[in-house]
């Protein structure tokens, strides 16, 4: 098989699509970088391509059905082209993907690095031996980024893989165990980044809490890889904010925190993964905490931080869920008072336990529960949007944002609150000290300069 030429007699072309989480996203820029080197033209998805990569996503049905179209899609655009199914889904489905007269590639997870030379294999003579067996014991897959899309801020893969097994969840069968990078690899990159001008960081991982527990086996709740990692990088001349991926709850330790706060980089800003307040749907869920012990945590933030952002995320209608263990959910979220919510409704994901349980909560009372949260989720939002008013705040402009025919430099602050400020000067990358005056809306406070 030879590929053909789109552009020019020299141009080879690929194109890209990602589905799914962050670290999907960073290894997608990863592959990106392969391809370049190995001199492709890299092109938009809607393109004629010689070459397409789509980095699937497995997490629900829904993410494999999209993972399905998008394939798909990719071989009407260029019936021609080679179709590369890489990620999760293919890990987890190869064999079915293999049948699907669509794909040409099959590239399952640890092996990305390798995609060039699987390409090359599969052209030569149509030789595919392209997934492994993540549940054994692997070496962390390195792909090193050196630029990515975004203008300020820079995400890091530091770890893949999950030993957690929550009822619900597939990605420890299609990541594999705890595999963490090495820190080198990690300052080398990171150092590159901020000197491409980039002030902000976000460590990102599968289960970024198991950070360094595959080096020496380790405990999550000693988490100390994780921090001292976190205070190499706050050392980084030009590196402005390090900001951290979600986290579980045990890592939030009294001196996890105390040291965090002393840190001059570290955004105040937790995604604690929570899924329920409810204890017994907790244990159902194979979690590994209890509501008492995740609001032991998040006092602990409290008492080093002031008005930290603490993030979560949801699962309304788990299998078994009666309205008194909802009801105990609802009442947990309002203590604990969150800044923003990520709601969602249980699907069941083949392979997994949950899957298989009885009581399975019918899809209205899901529907009816999900919007039941949502709505507090939002009315939370605005309570803590209102703590920043008349606040200074340090915005990172993003981008520029016209709203009522007035241009903004639309950003964040440490604690990720969306904040606008009027300027008819692009302003993008600069960090701009400002006064909070107003909300605008449930995502963007109105600012006035104070440089």
């Amino acid at each position: 098989m030879e590929i053909q030429k789109n552009r020019d007699d020299n141009a080879k072309t690929a194109a890209f699509l990602t589905l799914g989480c962050k670290v999907n996203s960073y290894e997608t820029e990863g592959i990106k970088k392969l391809f370049e080197e190995d001199g492709f033209q890299v092109v938009e998805f809607h393109e004629r391509a010689d070459v397409y990569v789509v980095n699937t996503c497995t997490v629900t049905n829904i993410a494999d059905r999209k993972s399905r179209q998008m394939l798909h899609k990719a071989r009407k655009i260029n019936d021609n082209a080679i179709v590369i199914a890489v990620g999760c889904y293919a890990q987890a489905a190869g064999e079915q993907l293999k049948e699907d007269e669509a794909i040409d590639i099959v590239v399952g997870n640890n092996r990305k690095k390798d995609i060039i030379k699987i390409l090359k294999a599969y052209i030569d003579d149509n030789t595919i031996d392209s997934i492994i067996d993540v549940s054994k014991p692997l070496e962390y897959e390195e792909l090193e980024i050196l630029d990515i899309s975004e203008k300020t801020r820079a995400y890091i893969k530091i770890q893949d893989g999950c030993n957690q097994f929550c009822s619900y969840c597939i990605i420890p069968y299609a990541r594999g165990r705890v595999r963490s990078r090495g820190t080198e690899s990690i300052m080398k990159e990171a150092k590159n980044l901020v000197e491409k001008g980039y002030k902000e960081i976000v460590l990102t991982g599968i289960h970024l809490s198991s950070y360094g527990i595959d080096f020496d086996n380790i405990n999550i709740s000693d988490n100390y890889h994780l921090l001292d990692l976190i205070k190499e990088l706050d050392s980084l001349k030009g590196l402005e904010r390090i900001r951290l991926g979600s986290l579980e709850p045990r890592i939030v330790t009294e001196s996890f925190v105390k040291e965090l706060a002393d840190l001059r980089t570290f955004c105040p800003h937790f995604h604690l993964s929570l899924q329920s307040g409810c204890d017994s749907t907790l244990e159902r869920m194979n979690r590994k905490y209890t509501s008492g012990e995740y609001y032991e945590k998040c006092c602990l933030i409290r008492k080093y931080f002031k008005n930290p952002a603490i993030t979560t995320d949801v699962i309304v209608g788990f299998p078994g869920e009666t309205e008194e263990e909802f009801k105990d959910t609802t009442e947990f979220l309002q203590k604990v008072a969150f800044s923003k919510m990520h709601i969602f409704k249980f699907s069941p994901r083949k392979g997994t336990k949950a899957a298989l349980m009885a009581e399975q909560v019918r899809e209205d009372k899901k529907a009816e529960r999900s919007n039941a949260l949502i709505s507090l989720g939002e009315k939370m939002a605005e309570e803590y949007q209102k703590l920043f008013i008349g606040n200074k705040e340090k915005l990172l402009v993003e981008e520029e944002v016209v709203i009522d025919g007035i241009k903004y430099q639309v950003g964040h602050n440490e604690r990720y609150l969306k904040l606008a400020v009027k300027s008819e000067e692009s302003l993008i990358n600069s960090i701009l000290l400002v006064t909070v005056k107003e909300v605008l809306n449930k995502e963007i406070m109105i600012c006035e300069s104070m440089d």
